[in-house]
């Protein structure tokens, strides 16, 4: 599986490939073409893709960047992201990058070319988008703490609307969640990029991102994964709030139960008029 994207000139562009994940790490005459590759100097960055992000292939790929245009200083290195973890789930079936998403990717690579300015630039726009100056972690607080008592409030709303306004009033709700939730995940994109990156310096994250020379590269066996140079991201329990997602999990559940007698109450009344 490969597709290929052209940009620039033959002796100064850029090239993207999308290919099987089994092409980083394949054996024989798929490792003698990859060494051949790196040792040009032109292979620029190497991003692993979880499952599910085509409608007729469920399997993960990798994304193979060259640039011929490196600068010296680049010339022998390799950027590899690991974004197996890192996608919006839209279905059970499809996996994707949210807008927010594929520009923090982008500000990755922009971080690791020395191109701070527009990863600065990314950061006005979150701020923008936001409608303020503070910081991101404080927005994300913020933004969850108001989108647990708008849902609280939906939640007695509904339960004291006349029979006949309940849907009503939790479709106006409902709006309304989703506008702030909309917001919280701007916030959410916001803070994963600035804790890693703050001010923007590139550094290597465990579990994320990592740039490796050629010396790494040969003694990897010319191995591509990212996996294999990034490593793992360790586990930390400590920030979840159990209690919330509780919360959350239960107010979602009352919503399926209100939803699940709507439908049975409809369900009878038409068979009601059918005479059964």
């Amino acid at each position: 599986m490969s597709l290929f994207v052209f940009t620039g000139s033959v002796q100064h562009g850029r090239a993207g490939f999308v290919m099987a994940s089994s092409a980083t790490d394949s054996q024989r005459n798929d490792k003698l073409i990859r060494e051949n590759l790196v040792r040009t100097g032109h292979v620029d960055v190497i991003i692993s893709v979880a499952n599910n992000f085509f409608y007729t292939k469920s399997l993960p790929c990798s994304l193979w960047f060259f640039d011929k245009g490196k600068p010296d200083e680049l010339k022998n290195k390799v950027l590899f992201i690991d974004a197996r973890n890192y996608y919006t789930v839209v279905d059970r079936t499809l996996n994707e990058w949210s807008e927010w998403q594929l520009k923090n990717l982008n500000a990755i690579v922009w971080l690791h070319r020395g191109e701070t300015d527009k990863y600065m630039k990314l950061l006005d726009e979150y701020h923008a988008a936001l409608g303020n100056d503070r910081p991101f972690a404080d927005n994300v607080r913020e933004l969850a703490a108001k989108g647990d008592a708008l849902k609280e409030e939906a939640k007695a709303a509904v339960e004291a609307a006349d029979k006949r306004e309940k849907k009503k009033v939790r479709a106006e709700y409902d709006d309304s969640i989703a506008e702030l939730g909309v917001l919280l995940n701007t916030a959410v994109e916001a803070d994963w990029l600035y804790s890693r990156f703050g001010e923007g310096e590139y550094t290597d994250v465990e579990g994320l991102c990592k740039y490796a020379d050629l010396s790494e590269i040969e003694a990897n066996g010319f191995s591509l994964t990212p996996g294999a140079y990034v490593g793992v991201e360790a586990a930390d329990d400590d920030d979840v709030d159990f209690a919330a997602r509780m919360r959350e999990i239960h107010s979602e559940l009352l919503s399926l139960q209100a939803e699940s007698n709507d439908l049975m109450e409809a369900i009878s009344k038409n068979m009601e008029e059918m005479g059964l």
